[in-house]
C-alpha cells in the first residue's frame, strides 16, 4: 500500500472513491479533485457541500452528475454507482485510473493498476478503450510529464498508430477545447518542455500547434547553438527553471516566442549569413492565431502575442532608455524580461560570449532598477480636458498623442510640474506630433 501516509477523504454514504483521486491516494499523494461514485449523486453533493462549505450544483441533472465547489480549490465530481463497478472501471483510460477505494481501506483493482503504480509504468486499459476517446492520447502524454511515468511500449505504439489515424482522418478528432485543456495540464508541469518534446515524439505535436514543428531542422548559428525548435524547448526549460511559478501565458510566450522564424529565415547570398528578419512579429501573428484555434480567453491572447512581438526589444544602454523602456511596455513587466532572459540562456552558439551575457545582465539591472523606481505611475500632470482648452482642438487623437508624448516626457522625468507639462505640450503642438 503507497497510501498509508495520506489520510483518506471524508467518504459520502456508500460512495466508491475512484479514478485519479483513488490513483494518487495509493501514491501517497494529496488530491484536490475528487471523483465519486455513489448511490445517491444529489443527496451526496448536497451532503458534501454542507459539510465543506462549498457549493453543490448539477452538472447533468438527466444523468445525475453533479458537482461541488469547496474551499481551497477542492473539487467533487459524483455520478451515480454503477451496477457492475469492476466492468465501469475496465472502460477507463490507463490501469493507474482503473482504481477504486472503498471507505474502510478496500482497493478495486481489476487491471493490475497498483503493480504499474510500483513500476512508475503507464499502461492501456485496452486498445479499444484509447482508440473510444482519442484524447487518451494526448493524456498518455501528459501523465508521462506530471506524473513522471514512463508508457509501457505496447501502450506507446497505440498511441502513436491513435495520432496516425487522426492525421489520416480515420479517427475523429478531439474537441479542440479538451485537447487545449491537456496541454495546459502539460504546460503546468515542472517538465513541460520535455513533455511537449514528447509529444513530437509521438506525433501528436502535428495534431496539436503544428506551427512548433515547422522549426525543426531550421539551423541559426550565430548566438544559437540549436535549431528553432529545441531552442524553443531550452527557452521554455530555462524559463521554468528560473521561475517555476510562471503564469500560463508566460510559458505560452517561450514556446511560441521564435514561431515566426521559419518562415521569416533568409540567406544571405553572398555572405551567407541567415538572418530572421521581422520574426517577431510574424510570431505574435501566428501566436494570436494558435491561441485563438486553441479557444483561450482574448486577454491571454492579446499578452501571448504582445509577449511574443516584444521579445527582440533592445536592452536599454542608460537610465534614460531604461525608464522609456518601463514606460513604453510596463504592461508586460516583469513577464518580458523573464522571456527575453529564458530566450538568451538558451542561446550558446559561437556568438555568445560572457561579455555579452554580462551586457546583457547590465540592460536587465536597468530596466529592473527603473521599474522599482517608477512602481507606480504617477498621475497625469494634464488631462485630457486641459489638453483640449490648451490646444483648442476637440476630442480626437491628436489629443491622446500628446497625453501620451506628456506621460513619457514625465516617466523619463523630462516634466515634472504642471507648468512644464503646459510649456511641453505646447512645444510638442509646434513640432511634428507624430513623432
Amino acid at each position: 500500500m503507497f497510501g498509508r501516509r495520506v489520510k483518506l477523504p471524508v467518504f459520502p454514504p456508500g460512495a466508491l472513491l475512484v479514478g485519479g483521486a483513488a490513483r494518487d491516494w495509493l501514491r501517497g499523494v494529496p488530491a484536490k479533485d475528487f471523483d465519486w461514485a455513489v448511490p445517491d449523486p444529489a443527496g451526496a453533493a448536497q451532503g458534501l457541500a454542507r459539510g465543506s462549505g462549498g457549493a453543490a450544483f448539477p452538472l447533468d441533472a438527466a444523468r445525475g452528475y453533479w458537482r461541488v465547489s469547496a474551499p481551497g480549490g477542492v473539487q467533487h465530481d459524483l455520478v451515480p454507482l454503477p451496477i457492475d463497478v469492476t466492468a465501469d472501471l475496465l472502460r477507463r483510460d490507463f490501469t493507474v485510473n482503473a482504481l477504486g477505494v472503498w471507505a474502510d481501506g478496500r482497493v478495486l483493482d481489476p487491471a493490475g493498476g497498483r503493480a504499474d503504480l510500483r513500476a512508475r509504468r503507464l499502461r492501456m486499459v485496452s486498445r479499444e478503450n484509447l482508440r473510444a476517446d482519442p484524447l487518451r492520447a494526448w493524456r498518455a502524454a501528459r501523465f508521462e510529464g506530471t506524473l513522471g511515468f514512463r508508457l509501457e511500449a505496447g501502450t506507446e505504439a497505440a498511441v502513436r498508430e491513435v495520432a496516425l489515424d487522426l492525421g489520416a482522418g480515420r479517427l475523429p478528432r478531439p474537441a479542440r477545447e479538451r485537447v487545449r485543456d491537456e496541454l495546459h495540464a502539460l504546460l503546468g508541469s515542472p517538465e513541460a518542455a520535455r513533455g511537449v518534446a514528447r509529444l513530437e515524439d509521438l506525433g501528436l505535436l502535428a495534431l496539436t500547434v503544428p506551427e512548433v514543428r515547422e522549426g525543426l531542422g531550421v539551423a541559426q548559428g550565430g548566438f544559437h547553438h540549436l535549431d528553432v525548435f529545441g531552442h524553443s524547448l531550452e527557452a521554455l526549460h530555462q524559463l521554468l527553471a528560473r521561475r517555476p511559478d510562471a503564469p500560463l501565458t508566460l510559458r505560452w510566450a517561450a514556446l511560441l516566442h521564435d514561431v515566426g522564424k521559419a518562415r521569416t529565415r533568409a540567406v544571405d547570398p553572398v555572405t551567407g549569413r541567415v538572418s530572421f528578419h521581422g520574426h517577431e512579429r510574424v510570431g505574435a501573428e501566428l501566436s494570436a492565431g494558435i491561441l485563438t484555434r486553441l479557444k483561450l480567453p482574448g486577454d491571454d491572447v492579446r499578452r501571448v502575442s504582445a509577449l511574443v512581438g516584444a521579445h527582440m526589444l533592445p536592452l536599454p544602454a542608460n537610465e534614460r532608455e531604461a525608464r522609456r523602456f518601463v514606460h513604453r511596455r510596463r504592461d508586460l513587466l516583469p513577464d518580458l524580461l523573464t522571456l527575453m532572459l529564458a530566450d538568451r540562456e538558451a542561446a550558446r552558439g559561437p556568438s555568445s560570449s560572457e561579455a555579452s551575457r554580462q551586457a546583457y545582465a547590465r540592460g536587465f539591472e536597468r530596466v529592473l532598477a527603473a521599474l522599482e523606481e517608477q512602481s507606480t505611475p504617477p498621475p497625469p500632470l494634464l488631462d485630457g480636458q486641459a489638453i483640449m482648452a490648451l490646444l483648442g482642438v476637440p476630442p480626437g487623437p491628436r489629443v491622446g498623442m500628446a497625453a501620451r508624448a506628456l506621460a513619457e516626457a514625465a516617466a523619463l522625468g523630462e516634466v515634472t510640474t504642471p507648468d512644464g507639462a503646459r510649456a511641453f505640450v505646447q512645444a510638442w503642438a509646434g513640432g511634428d506630433p507624430t513623432t
